[in-house]
């Protein structure tokens, strides 16, 4: 077998970027379709049916999180590495970090199958939604094997500096499911009729490839897997390394959602129209952010490579023009929204009151886009540079000590608009002290390597 090349430390920087960034949009924009199908399949089911997938939302959304967090720490310290130029030391971090998957699979799966019904009946599902909650968790529960496994190994693979093919395969998986979908939930053809359950298994199945393909490339096209048994020693260590990044980003994916929920309830005592437009544009927030998601999904590997080479030089360059980038975007999709936002929301509502604030939303907010890019790439990379909890820091001032204190206050001096207005200047205070903090640690970095 060949060895995996540090593909990205060489070259024009601004160039490896964009190249990076163009196939995680497209398979980006491709996850959400995936998510989107199960929701419009299952809607023309029933509406307890539709509930039921609503409930298993957060649930999904959190075990996601959790292993998307072991993902973040697995291309952290497989993309140094690479930049290392140890490529033994690669296979055996990409093996372990499977591994680590596994273990973490072997977990959840019984844990999450015996607290279906208190989990789900502390949440308030009723008895007759409980019922297409089980049908669907009982399923999904035994293929969440084929949700962590792949996610850890297509991240492997973009540690690499190969984001072509992680796209490839979330594409493929979204293509897979939008056929099997009405198959299997319809009963067409020879298949019969399964509904929610069918949902389930369409998810299952179309991961399940996904796990195979990333398998393949990794051990066939990457040459990043070892096939010998790891000492308990050797895993050990692996996994210090993976966790000691991931934990605390499992900590960030967390606060979040837990952020946006008290954000809902001060928006809620404005009525449910506000509710309901603050609803809509924020899920116009996750396309509209896309573009800036996917850039910071590629810095990391792009940081570790070159850290691991030495290369601090490069690393500012990259940062520099992320930082650029994101703002040029964010002005530029800002003026756009701004001019169109009651405009989108009379496509989701006829309601005058859920448009006023769906407008209102998209006229302030999206100031905040280019802003939110330097905070999320600043943590990204302090998070792959070996300070994840100096980044977890920066989220929780961010939410918590900025966010919604000023939220509550806006709220009352200003209404509405004074809700929104705190995000943006929540994002541009919090990505100054980000900044500020990132400049320090590759400072430090670049006098340990010197």
């Amino acid at each position: 077998m060949g060895s995996t090349n540090a593909r990205l430390i060489e070259g024009p920087v601004q160039r490896n970027l964009i190249l990076l960034t163009i196939p995680m949009v497209f398979g980006t924009i491709s996850m959400v379709i995936f998510n989107l199908t199960d929701t419009y399949f299952v809607g023309r089911l029933g509406t307890d049916q539709l509930a039921a997938m609503s409930f298993t939302y957060p649930v999904v959304l959190f075990i996601n999180s959790l292993a998307h967090a072991v993902a973040i720490g697995a291309s952290a310290v497989i993309s140094r590495t690479i930049g290392e130029g140890d490529h033994d030391k690669v296979r055996r971090l990409t093996t372990d970090s499977l591994i680590l998957s596994l273990l973490f699979v072997s977990l959840i799966v019984p844990f999450g199958l015996c607290t279906i019904d208190p989990l789900f009946n502390l949440l308030g599902a009723s008895s007759g939604v409980m019922t297409y909650i089980r049908r669907y968790m009982m399923i999904w529960y035994f293929g969440v094997i084929f949700i962590v496994a792949p996610m850890v190994g297509t991240n492997a693979i973009r540690a690499s500096g190969n984001t072509k093919t992680p796209a490839m395969i979330m594409m493929f998986a979204a293509g897979v499911n939008i056929i099997l979908d009405p198959i299997l939930i319809f009963g067409l053809g020879p298949f019969p009729r399964l509904e929610i359950a069918g949902a389930a298994i369409a998810t299952v199945l179309a991961r399940a490839l996904t796990l195979f393909i990333s398998l393949y490339f990794l051990y066939y096209k990457e040459t990043m897997l070892a096939l010998d048994i790891p000492s308990v020693n050797s895993a050990l260590n692996s996994w210090k390394q993976v966790l000691y990044i991931g934990l605390p980003n499992a900590g960030i994916m967390i606060i979040t959602p837990l952020g946006a929920g008290v954000i809902t309830s001060i928006v809620a005592t404005y009525g449910s129209d506000a509710v309901a437009g603050f609803g809509i544009a924020t899920r116009i927030d996750t396309f509209a952010l896309i573009v800036i998601m996917a850039l910071a999904s590629v810095i990391g590997p792009f940081i570790g490579q070159n850290w691991g080479a030495g290369k601090f030089d490069r690393i500012r360059s990259g940062i520099k023009f992320s930082y650029q980038f994101s703002l040029i975007w964010g002005l530029a999709i800002f003026s756009l929204l701004a001019i169109l936002g009651n405009t989108i929301g009379s496509i989701f509502s006829d309601d005058p009151g859920v448009i006023s604030v769906t407008g209102l939303y998209l006229s302030i907010v999206p100031l905040g886009y280019g802003l939110y890019g330097i905070l999320v790439i600043a943590t990204t990379a302090m998070s792959v540079l070996k300070k994840p909890m100096d980044s977890a820091i920066v989220i929780i001032i961010q939410t918590f000590i900025l966010y919604i204190p000023m939220a509550y206050i806006g709220s009352l001096l200003v209404g509405l608009r004074g809700v929104f207005l705190s995000l943006p200047i929540s994002y541009l205070v919090s990505g100054i002290i980000a900044n500020y903090a990132l400049n320090q640690i590759i400072i430090r970095r670049e006098g340990v390597i010197k």
